[in-house]
């Protein structure tokens, strides 16, 4: 049995609290659904500007169609529950979350009260049975990863201890080993507590709640509070929550905090859910974006942009922005992409990844950027480590030390480049850019095969890009461009495709 369906039957059989009708109702018409029948729709966050990017993939790797949200940087699209799992292995979305309901005009009153007071009614009105369900499966999905790590963990430490005393006879050994996985069996999965940084607006529920307060519902299963066997079993740990509001548009006469506290403060009491900022359970969206409203469960708690990267520089480029890089670059069998100003390995790290059969260079001029690159490498070899041989899997990618205008490789020697270029603020000048970018341009035509080469680059340096740029109409051709928003600067990704012509020699650009 697979995990997801293993974790699909316990969520089957959980029972909930009486007392909250609302929240058990379609459970108790219909005691035998199964959760792979739901079908529910899920939102997730994109570097903005790679929506259509992402849509791809998911139509790819899913074989669902994607709605593009007027609020850029937001895909949605549905699934079976069983595809739970796989949607947390797309490379282009930065958070998840379920759809309790989305509205696509929803009509906000003219007063602040009244407005607010329908925010308010709307909370008690939604279907939010689904939703927990896919919730609570996503919980118990992410505890068993955890645990799974942690017993790996603790096995190869305990392999190492017995290898080393040798002089024990094997009834010892088997004891050992015997001891440390029941201790692993038992060990309980951490949570991590790490807010968002991503979210534009977080408001905790200042709503107190006395030691002695009934709990509400026994959504984690049979759990019971540790110490306490006099308690019925139905009982479990009140949930946490807290309600994050992202709202954006001139047109609404309350602020993203009215409306967080006032739709959280409803939520709070149709759940008796317990607010806590730091350490919640639940973290409920309310996404608002002119008479658009989406309100929505969060399924991940810290971006899957931080995958990959061990060790970070000052302009390490985050992994999902990285692979809708290469992904307009249509990547091929056999191609040789390179990275020339690669920093920390962002961009070849996440091709080795989705593209082994591509060879991969990681390049930079920055002796620390280079050790940097070559320790994430590191960390990714160790990470794909196979757990029980020790063995580890190799990747195809390389990493040295070069000069951008210079390079050690052979002339048309290069399918693909795929570069994040300086944008003069943290790294450089835009004063040096007007020399570094036609030199980098013109060294960059002479290792790409013409005609069939091609180039992705980004830069924020807009204006000193497109005058370099046209005076290399004769080697580069421009084809469409991305706009995107890089740390709050508004950045551009070009798609360039190498001509026919030659590369002549070095010569002056203005």
């Amino acid at each position: 049995m697979s995990d997801i369906e293993e974790a699909s039957d316990t969520l089957a059989e959980v029972n909930l609290d009486e007392t909250h009708n609302p929240l058990t109702e379609n459970l108790e018409s219909d005691p035998n659904s199964s959760l792979k029948d739901i079908v529910v729709t899920i939102g997730a966050t994109v570097p903005t500007g790679f929506e259509l990017t992402a849509a791809d993939e998911v139509k790819e790797k899913l074989g669902s169609q994607s709605r593009i949200s007027k609020d850029r940087g937001k895909i949605y699209f549905e699934i079976s529950v069983e595809k739970l799992s796989q949607v947390h292995r797309l490379r282009s979305v930065d958070n998840l979350f379920v759809v309790v309901q989305e509205f696509t005009d929803y009509q906000f009153k003219e007063t602040k009260e009244d407005a607010l007071k329908d925010l308010e009614d709307l909370a008690k009105k939604l279907p939010w049975t689904d939703p927990l369900k896919v919730w609570k499966l996503n919980t118990n999905l992410k505890k068993r990863k955890t645990k799974h790590k942690k017993q790996n963990q603790q096995s190869s430490a305990s392999k190492e201890k017995l290898n080393d005393d040798a002089g024990k006879d094997s009834a010892n050994q088997k004891d050992a080993d015997k001891e440390l996985l029941d201790h692993a069996e038992n060990t309980p999965s951490l949570k991590s507590a790490e807010q968002n940084a991503e979210k534009t607006q977080e408001m905790l529920l200042a709503v107190d709640q006395s030691d002695g307060k009934d709990e509400f519902l026994n959504i984690t299963g049979n759990e019971n509070q540790a110490g306490d066997c006099k308690k019925d079993e139905a009982e479990a740990q009140v949930l946490k929550f807290r309600v994050t509001c992202n709202r954006a548009g001139d047109k609404h006469c309350f602020t993203s905090n009215d409306a967080a506290r006032d739709f959280g403060g409803a939520v709070q009491d149709y759940f008796q859910w317990k607010a806590d900022m730091t350490n919640f359970d639940v973290e409920v969206l309310l996404n608002i974006h002119n008479n658009e409203v989406v309100v929505g469960i969060a399924l991940t708690e810290e971006s899957l942009h931080r995958r990959n990267i061990t060790h970070f520089g000052p302009t390490t480029l985050r992994s999902t922005l990285a692979y809708g890089m290469l992904r307009l670059c249509d990547p091929q069998p056999t191609d040789i992409i390179i990275d020339p100003m690669s920093g920390t390995g962002a961009i070849p790290i996440e091709g080795a990844t989705e593209w082994p059969s591509c060879y991969h260079i990681a390049g930079d001029n920055n002796p620390q950027a280079v050790k940097r690159a070559a320790n994430n490498i590191c960390s990714l070899l160790k990470k794909n480590q196979n757990k029980e041989s020790g063995t580890s899997w190799g990747i195809p990618i390389d990493t040295i030390q070069w000069d951008i205008c210079n390079l050690p490789l052979r002339t048309s020697s290069v399918d693909v480049i795929v570069t994040d270029m300086p944008f003069g603020k943290r790294i450089g000048s835009k004063k040096k850019n007007w020399n570094l970018y036609p030199a980098c341009l013109m060294e960059m035509s002479r290792i790409c095969r013409p005609g069939t080469g091609r180039a992705v680059l980004l830069t924020q340096d807009k204006k000193c890009f497109a005058k370099a740029l046209s005076k290399m109409g004769h080697l580069w051709q421009k084809g469409h461009t991305v706009w995107v928003n890089v740390g709050g600067l508004h950045a551009a990704v070009y798609l360039l495709k190498r001509t026919l012509e030659r590369a002549g020699e070095k010569r002056s650009y203005w």
